[in-house]
């Protein structure tokens, strides 16, 4: 799943009966989950919406992805 140039990785944990995600690409360690594939999309996008904002609301940097060669790099 990609939304505003961020990347998803998704799994199903079978333990905990839902799917678990996080942001692919950044250092920063941003997490979100749902039940459903329709609940862990908009889990996935209120997660990259509040990352950006709390960056904004601490005067930080948001990371950007960091994909294919650069990510070697990084």
């Amino acid at each position: 799943m990609t939304y505003k140039e961020y990347i998803a990785q998704i799994v199903y944990s079978e333990e905990d009966g839902c799917f678990i995600g996080d942001l692919v690409g950044i250092r920063d360690i941003v997490s979100f989950h749902g039940d459903s594939l329709e609940e862990i999309r908009t889990a996935f996008e209120e997660s990259v919406d509040d990352y950006l904002l709390t960056c904004q609301e601490f005067n930080h940097t948001p990371q950007k992805p960091v994909c294919g060669k650069d990510a070697a790099a990084g």
